[in-house]
């Protein structure tokens, strides 16, 4: 069966080269006769696979020594609860920017630790804009300034880095990490869901600067102290060692293509395509600021709401699955990750164009 184009806002496409390659590899790894997945955690044969993934995250990225690499489970909804558990340190509120779904969850996981300051918050336009930091509202004594650098739902992006001074800053950059180069040095701590660009569902990922951790509330259990998983080599209890080894391998596939600033040109070029498209018509249109506009989740709505589901039907026909908004906010949404190709967004296109050609 040939494959399908999935805009799927996660779990999300992967890399077909790395598919292919843990097919091949999924009975026998490199002839230690057993498939990663039923590996020893604590065996040299997976303890090299994970140390080699940690070691190419780390050169793609460009992380610190002075900072821990996590690999954990969970997803990026309990670090809504661990980044406060780990970060307030004897701090008793922290910042957040409210600019969608996300934000909101995690500011709600966070007020049970501590007090809340909202610093800005784009509700008043239904989230389809981030606010400026010019209008944000700091606090000096706060214990970390948190943000979401790309709303997936919402489809809004911040592509510059906050200044936040000697506060440390927390990204959930779930939907947009790897997808461009970044300074890491200017973060205390991202975190980020696997099932977007990193691999599949189950694993999460957490890159905290060594200092900020070892001092949390009281009462935090053991599994959500960073400093157990940093001094355990995230061994502290068994990790999820298939999605770390599948991790491992599109980290390798992003080395050999060139890195980050390859990932970011593609990146440009794919959401540009579908932008101009949508400028161009009057039958397609984005509600997100031109500023803001995501390069990894694109929603869109037709001019016609009443032709929503035959534009799906029309959709799925040609191979383009699950561009149903989010149950929140309706519409299409299109999710391109980097492992999206152009040519997926390209009969995107085509299919677009030829739909409001006929229904228009």
């Amino acid at each position: 069966m040939e494959r399908i184009y999935n805009f799927s806002a996660g779990p999300a496409v992967l890399p077909r080269e790395v598919l292919e390659q843990a097919r091949d590899e999924l009975v026998d790894w490199h002839g230690c006769g057993m498939s990663v997945m039923e590996m020893s955690h604590r065996g040299k044969e997976y303890m090299g696979i994970q140390a080699e993934a940690e070691s190419d995250l780390r050169e793609l990225m460009g992380i610190p020594s002075n900072y821990k690499v996590l690999f954990l489970q969970g997803g990026a909804s309990s670090q809504f609860a661990m980044v406060p558990m780990n970060l307030f340190r004897g701090k008793t509120s922290a910042d957040y920017l409210n600019t969608g779904v996300w934000s909101k969850k995690a500011i709600k996981e966070a007020k049970k630790y501590g007090a809340v300051n909202v610093v800005a918050s784009s509700e008043d336009r239904d989230y389809t804009y981030a606010p400026t930091q010019e209008s944000w509202r700091l606090d000096s004594d706060a214990a970390y300034v948190h943000f979401t650098p790309n709303e997936t739902i919402g489809g809004v992006e911040i592509f510059w880095t906050p200044e936040t001074g000697d506060v440390p800053l927390v990204a959930d950059m779930s939907s947009t990490i790897l997808s461009r180069p970044m300074d890491v040095s200017k973060y205390g701590l991202i975190y980020a869901g696997a099932q977007k660009n990193i691999g599949p569902a189950g694993l999460t990922l957490v890159i905290v600067r060594d200092d900020l951790i070892g001092q949390t509330v009281p009462g935090t259990p053991t599994m959500f102290d960073y400093q157990i998983h940093g001094d355990n080599d995230s061994m502290y209890n068994t990790p999820p060692t298939y999605g770390i080894y599948m991790a491992g391998l599109v980290f390798k596939l992003l080395k050999a293509r060139g890195g980050l600033s390859a990932m970011h040109r593609q990146n440009l070029a794919k959401a540009n395509l579908l932008y101009d498209t949508m400028d161009a018509s009057d039958f397609y249109h984005t509600p997100v600021a031109r500023e803001n506009r995501s390069l990894m989740n694109v929603p869109f709505t037709l001019k016609d709401a009443a032709l929503d589901e035959d534009f799906l039907k029309g959709a799925k026909a040609r191979g383009l699955m699950q561009l149903k908004g989010h149950r929140s906010v309706g519409g299409m949404r299109a999710s391109i990750y980097n492992a999206m190709p152009v040519e997926g967004v390209q009969a995107l296109v085509d299919y677009m164009l030829e739909f409001e050609l006929a229904r228009g």
